[in-house]
């Protein structure tokens, strides 16, 4: 990747980033898309797993530092759905859509599953709900918005075959 690409793929993170802490509270839905993994996700194809690895790392923290009830949960989740999004990049090198829009809508669900059992806060049923009906619902919103960002900056983003 030149250093280019790289700037453009790394402006378009910290653009997602900003937009998960001031768009997405405007927002306040229930179900809501998801700018972290959609960031994390779109970074981890493109670098090596121990990479995307801590960058997920960290972006959990950022995450879990508004939630301390929960800390680490966001940081255990991001850390593996970076890891494994890395890892699989395999899979994903073709340019269809369909197939970007499955990976991000098992990222953001695999995020939740692993993120409502290592929070530990809720009653078996309260993470049923969460897990049956809610996050699917919000991985599809995000599985969307993604689509629509990786559209939006097709030109900015370096396919990670090329």
């Amino acid at each position: 990747m030149s250093w280019q690409r790289g700037a453009r793929a790394a402006l378009i993170f910290v653009l997602l980033v900003g937009m998960h802490y001031f768009v997405r509270p405007l927002l306040g839905w229930r179900v809501s898309m998801d700018f972290l993994v959609i960031a994390v996700l779109l970074v981890a194809v493109r670098v090596r797993p121990g990479v995307a690895a801590l960058i997920g790392f960290g972006i959990g923290l950022i995450a879990d530092s508004l939630s301390p009830q929960a800390f680490g949960a966001s940081a255990l989740s991001m850390t593996l759905v970076g890891f494994s999004a890395s890892w699989l990049k395999a899979v994903f090198f073709s340019d269809n859509v369909v197939l970007h829009a499955f990976f991000f809508f098992v990222g953001k669900w695999a995020f939740d599953i692993i993120y409502v059992i290592a929070e530990r806060n809720r009653g078996l049923y309260e993470m049923a709900t969460q897990l049956v009906l809610w996050s699917p619902l919000a991985a599809a919103l995000t599985a969307v918005t993604g689509v629509i960002v990786l559209l939006m900056f097709r030109s900015m983003l370096e396919s990670p075959s090329s």
